[in-house]
């Protein structure tokens, strides 16, 4: 049987401060470095073991990864960084609180532009200061977002998902991916093939282990969080009530 956890990086400081963070490369909280080694003591205690790890190129889920390893087993796991992990972009809407924006915006729209499949933020120009095409980081990638629908996001992921994780899961090695609320919505839905309705109404919390069991082809036998029950919806409604 063929093990994938995936886990969204622990609380940042702007899902502190409740803030479209997308691809900004904004740190954890304190609280985001206990969800880390929480996840890492959960994983450890599930008897978790890993053959190989991914992880966005964004220090919060890079350091989240780093926390939660430290917590497990010594071993020299190989890591992989790919951009196509981050964030979903927000474009223009990066760095605005949320609340706020739903107050000037009105309550649809901006649930449109953070749980609807296709919808597109306002672009960011990509002669902005905060725009990929302005960091060192992405200067070989061609195609940089400006703004992204899920749909978007989706795009980038099923790329990953094909090229690197799918032939490691063939393989029937285990697999950890340290990754984005948004990111791991897309690779949620590619991995249970879910509608755009339920994928629009799907919550992934920060610091939480989901541990997804598939066959010798990679369909899905089964999907569950390494959490309390309790603290899992407390997680949850916290995500829901974050606009």
């Amino acid at each position: 049987m063929n093990k994938l956890v995936i886990l969204r990086h622990g609380q940042s400081t702007w899902n502190l401060e409740n803030k479209f963070t997308g691809w900004i490369d904004v740190p954890l909280t304190k609280r985001g470095e206990k969800e880390a080694r929480n996840a890492g003591v959960e994983m450890r205690s599930a008897g978790l073991n890993f053959d190989i790890a991914f992880v966005s190129v964004l220090q919060r889920a890079i350091k989240t990864l780093e926390i939660a390893l430290n917590e497990l087993s010594p071993i020299d796991l190989p890591i992989r960084r790919d951009w196509r992990l981050n964030e979903r972009h927000y474009g223009m809407l990066q760095g605005l609180n949320k609340k706020e924006t739903t107050e000037l915006h009105g309550k649809d729209k901006v649930h449109k532009w953070r749980r609807s499949y296709s919808q597109r933020p306002p672009q960011m120009p990509s002669d902005h200061t905060n725009h990929p095409a302005q960091n060192p980081l992405y200067e070989n990638i061609t195609q940089l977002p400006s703004g992204e629908s899920l749909a978007d996001t989706l795009n980038r992921v099923q790329e990953f998902w094909h090229e690197l994780v799918v032939p490691v899961l063939l393989e029937n090695k285990s697999v950890l991916i340290v990754a984005h609320g948004n990111s791991l919505r897309a690779l949620a839905k590619l991995i249970e093939n879910m509608s755009e309705e339920d994928i629009a109404e799907f919550n992934i919390p920060t610091g939480v282990p989901i541990v997804y069991e598939m066959d010798a082809k990679l369909n899905l036998i089964d999907r569950y969080f390494l959490a309390d029950k309790k603290k899992i919806e407390a997680a949850i409604q916290e995500v829901v009530q974050q606009a």
